[in-house]
């Protein structure tokens, strides 16, 4: 019997510009579909989207937009699909840069706050009225959403809670939220220097896998949540660490 062939849909990855975004992007790319990347690095996203082209024939387009900024995820909603196939939340980094008492940890939960939920609640309710009857959210959260991880982590389980009450808002117009948590990935800018041979290596025997995750194994796990074949799991958390953490 001859296969039906896959139909093209419009992706949206946010944070598209490096490490697991980039190898999601690639992957729908690859797929055939058309994918819009979104970052607020222009010169990251322009340097992205010319290596895809470059390395593999494939178009992506970028969007510059901070995506913590209400008036900037406004202003760039004119340059994005205007039906949304799949969402992917993949935007985040940690708050590093603060000082000392108070004021310090302020700054450190506000800047974890800001960029990993609110890059994800912005651009989600801005697009929710034009998400597909079949539509999909993946949202990339974090092992240390699960165990525990300071700001850092609180802010990624917040996303956990958030995606509970999106399932049930969009469930019934056909549309599923799911979150992956990876574990460690290498070749990000998450960790920057502190991933070294040793760190690499004891990350490693954590696992029960013996090694650190790629960022193309995130990105299988967010394809397969953003396939049709996924449509009846939604509201979930599918970890994706090689064992490091258990499934709870």
């Amino acid at each position: 019997m001859a296969q039906r062939a896959a139909a093209v849909r419009n992706i949206v990855v946010t944070g598209g510009g490096t490490g697991i975004g980039r190898a999601v992007s690639l992957r729908f790319a690859e797929d055939g579909h058309r994918v819009t990347i979104v970052g607020r690095r222009r010169e990251v996203l322009h340097a992205t989207v010319e290596q895809i082209k470059a390395e593999h024939g494939l178009d992506v387009t970028p969007v510059v937009c901070d995506l913590a900024d209400p008036d900037d995820v406004e202003a760039a909603l004119s340059q994005l699909p205007d039906r949304v196939d799949v969402l992917v939340n993949n935007a985040g980094s940690r708050e590093l840069a603060v000082g000392a008492g108070p004021h310090g940890m302020l700054a450190r939960w506000r800047g974890d706050f800001e960029r990993n939920v609110l890059t994800a609640v912005l651009i989600t309710e801005s697009l929710r009225d034009r998400f597909t009857d079949s539509g999909r959210v993946v949202t990339v959260t974090s092992v240390a959403a699960l165990r525990g991880g300071g700001s850092y982590g609180a802010s990624k389980a917040a996303l956990h809670a958030w995606n509970h009450s999106l399932a049930a808002q969009l469930g019934p117009q056909g549309v599923t939220c799911n979150i992956v948590a990876p574990g460690t990935v290498a070749g990000t800018e998450f960790f920057g220097s502190r991933l070294n041979d040793a760190e690499l290596t004891r990350r490693a025997g954590r696992t029960l896998v013996g090694r650190v995750g790629r960022p193309a194994d995130v990105a299988a796990a967010v394809v397969f949540l953003a396939s049709p074949d996924a449509g009846f799991i939604t509201g979930e958390i599918l970890q994706c660490n090689g064992g490091e953490l258990l499934g709870r």
